[in-house]
Parts: C-alpha cells; sequence; structure tokens
C-alpha cells in the first residue's frame, strides 16, 4: 500500500489550518441542508448538529453520541401535535453519517470502527418500524431501508480504508524513525570502533617510540664526551627511530582526516608492517640497552597483513614496557611460531635491569595491555599478561590465523 501523498499529512501549523478548515466545511453543509427547511426546529436542530461536528477530531465517540441523541430528538419532535416541528427525515441527518466517519478515522480503538457502522445500521433499520415508546412511526419501507444501508456501507468502507492508509503511513513513519535511529547508533559504534582502533595505533607508536628515544637521547648525553662513535650511533637510531613514528602518525592522520586507512596512487607509499619488522622492532631495543632474542618460526604468507600487524603490535608494546618498567640491562625472550592454525607469541622478560637517565615510566600507561587484549580479542584469540615467578614479566597470545 503507498504512503498518503504529502497534501494528506501536512505538516505543522498547515495541517492543523487545513484540518479546521475541513471541520467547518462539513459544519457549513449540515447547517446549509437544515437552513433548506421550513419548519420551526430545524434550523436549531442541524446547528447543534453542526456544532457538534466541529469537535469529532478530539472527541469522535461523544459527538457520534450527541449526534444520535439529536437524530432520535428531531424524530420524536416530528411526531409531536399535527404541524411538525421538525422535518424528519432530512438532508441534516447527514451529520450521522459524518460522526460515523469521524469515528472510524479518529478513534485510537480496534472496536470503535465497528460498534459506530454497527449502530447506524441498526438505526436506519429501526426506521422500518419505528419506536412506539417514543412516538417515533416507522419512516422508511424496505426498498429505502436497503437504499440507507448501501450508502451507510459505502460511507463506511470509505472511511475505513482511509483509517487503515493512516494507520499504515503511521506505522511507515514510526518505522523509518526507528530504522534511523538504527543507523545512527550503528554509525556511532563504528565510529567508536576506529576511535579506539586509531587510539592503539597512536599508543603504540608514540610510547614504543619516544621511549626508544629516550633512552638513546639519556645514552647519548652519558657517552657524548667519552665515545662519539656510540653517541652519533644513539642519534642515527633517534633519527631512524623519529622518521618511521612520524610515516605511521602521518597514516594515522590520514584515517582521521579522510576516514580511509588505504593510500591513493599519488600519496607516498605506505611502509609495510610485517614479521620482519618484529625484527627491526627488537634491534632497536637492543640499541637501547635491552637483551633480546628473537625466534620466528611462521612460513612466509601464512598469515593476513591484520594477523601480521597484530603481533608486531604485541611485539612492540610487549618491549615498550620492558623498557618503562624494567629498564636497559632486561633480557627478553620473544617467540613467535604457529602451531595447528593458530599463531602463538610469547615475550618474557627476566626483569633485571635498571632504569637510567631520567627515566620513561610513569607518562605513557593505561592503554597498552588494553590496547594488546583488545587487538587480540577482536582478531578472535586469547590474551593474557602478568608477573612471572620470581622477577619478571611475561606476554602470551594466540591468535586464529587464516591461509592466504
Amino acid at each position: 500500500m503507498p504512503v498518503p501523498s504529502a497534501w494528506m499529512a501536512l505538516p505543522g501549523r498547515y495541517g492543523r489550518a487545513v484540518a479546521r478548515a475541513c471541520d467547518i466545511g462539513v459544519a457549513l453543509v449540515v447547517l446549509v441542508a437544515a437552513d433548506y427547511y421550513s419548519a420551526e426546529y430545524d434550523l436549531a436542530v442541524g446547528g447543534l448538529m453542526a456544532l457538534c461536528l466541529l469537535a469529532r477530531r478530539r472527541f469522535p465517540g461523544t459527538v457520534m453520541a450527541a449526534v444520535l441523541v439529536l437524530c432520535v430528538a428531531q424524530f420524536v419532535l416530528a411526531g409531536l401535535g399535527d404541524m411538525p416541528l421538525v422535518s424528519a427525515p432530512a438532508a441534516y441527518d447527514v451529520a450521522v453519517l459524518f460522526a460515523m466517519m469521524s469515528v472510524i478515522h479518529h478513534s485510537r480503538t480496534t472496536w470503535s470502527p465497528y460498534l459506530a457502522g454497527a449502530v447506524v445500521l441498526l438505526a436506519t433499520a429501526a426506521g422500518t418500524v419505528g419506536v412506539p415508546a417514543l412516538g417515533i412511526e416507522p419512516f422508511v419501507d424496505l426498498e429505502a431501508l436497503l437504499i440507507f444501508w448501501g450508502l451507510t456501507l459505502t460511507v463506511w468502507l470509505t472511511a475505513f480504508v482511509l483509517h487503515t492508509r493512516r494507520l499504515y503511513a503511521e506505522s511507515q513513519a514510526a518505522r523509518a524513525w526507528h530504522v534511523e535511529r538504527e543507523q545512527e547508533q550503528r554509525v556511532q559504534l563504528a565510529a567508536a570502533r576506529e576511535r579506539a582502533e586509531i587510539a592503539r595505533e597512536l599508543h603504540d607508536v608514540v610510547a614504543h617510540s619516544l621511549a626508544v628515544m629516550i633512552l638513546q637521547a639519556d645514552g647519548a648525553e652519558c657517552v657524548l664526551g667519552k665515545s662519539p662513535n656510540m653517541a652519533r650511533s644513539a642519534l642515527q637510531t633517534i633519527a631512524a627511530t623519529g622518521r618511521d613514528a612520524i610515516d605511521d602518525m602521518h597514516r594515522i592522520v590520514r584515517v582521521l582526516r579522510e576516514g580511509d586507512s588505504d593510500f591513493a596512487d599519488d600519496d607516498p607509499p605506505r611502509r609495510p608492517v610485517g614479521l620482519d619488522e618484529v625484527r627491526v622492532v627488537a634491534e632497536r631495543a637492543r640499541t637501547a640497552g635491552l637483551t633480546v632474542d628473537v625466534s620466528v618460526e611462521v612460513e612466509e604468507g601464512r598469515l593476513s597483513s591484520a594477523e601480521e600487524m597484530t603481533a608486531v603490535r604485541i611485539v612492540q608494546e610487549s618491549l615498550t614496557n620492558v623498557l618503562r618498567h624494567a629498564g636497559s640491562g632486561a633480557a627478553v625472550d620473544i617467540r613467535l611460531h604457529e602451531e595447528q592454525g593458530t599463531l602463538l607469541i610469547s615475550v618474557v622478560d627476566d626483569g633485571a635491569g635498571t632504569l637510567v637517565g631520567r627515566g620513561v615510566g610513569g607518562h605513557f600507561g593505561g592503554n597498552g595491555l588494553v590496547g594488546m587484549r583488545e587487538r587480540v580479542e577482536f582478531a578472535g584469540g586469547s590474551f593474557e599478561a602478568g608477573p612471572r615467578l620470581g622477577s619478571g614479566w611475561h606476554v602470551r597470545a594466540s591468535i586464529p590465523t587464516r591461509t592466504k
């Protein structure tokens, strides 16, 4: 069923003005019909019916009851005395049909339309036998009754179709509103997930790079006068780490600006992040003073780019935590291997280092373990981290793999 046209549901004050104009027009039709008759009380009865119809939208049931009472009074007055005080039946009795339409179209209960139609049909049927108790004589024959019933049923069906059409339009509008709200919620959830992903990326890039750069700068400051070559090597590591961090930051900022993590053809090439990056990260940790042992036993091409990125970020964040909490001098063992369709990641340190210089801890915490856990759980794996017996810390993750 098509949705009603815009003119049938005008918004705001325009819709209210049109509705009020229709009510006044219906009342004028009844009033003009009553003015056509010359009996003493025709205009009064017809005028009261027209006045009741002005409230048909707000009180449809009450208006119909009042119109029916006036109609009964009309027939009672018509049977009094030798000269009828009113005309009965009369054309302004069409107010009963208008009242019935109002009940069908504006009532919010399911039984009201059927009750209104049944009352009108029974009232016209009573006209074939009259109501002796009220002095109402029979005023229709069988042929006239069939005409009245046909007219009543036609009006009832028309009003019921309009009523059903209005309810359908309202349900469609409500459904569209709920769909729009659900879409907005999905967009908000997607934006929240994107923000969480960007926050993890920022934390991994900034925390790890700054930890390495701070330790290298402190080391360069200590050996600057004694060993210029060592200071120069530290400065080169700082520069290389900073350049890589800038590349990653540019990628993240592009995601924020355009919502697309893929570079266009004319953009600078993105620095690939694969399992080879694990050795690069480990080498930088060695230059920062850690003793790092790396073992990567994964066949080339077995992991997707997302899985490789997750593995690299977990190793990177684990080494950042070692630098922050254990300091230079700690020994770290990194193991990555695939077993029965699962990538197993293990990063274990002995906690034997000592923080030097101004230190690197205390200002970047809070997102590291949470970010690693979210990455692993998003990939459908499991994650655990905690202190070892004695000293040190362990990080273990398992990620189900998908062959490329």
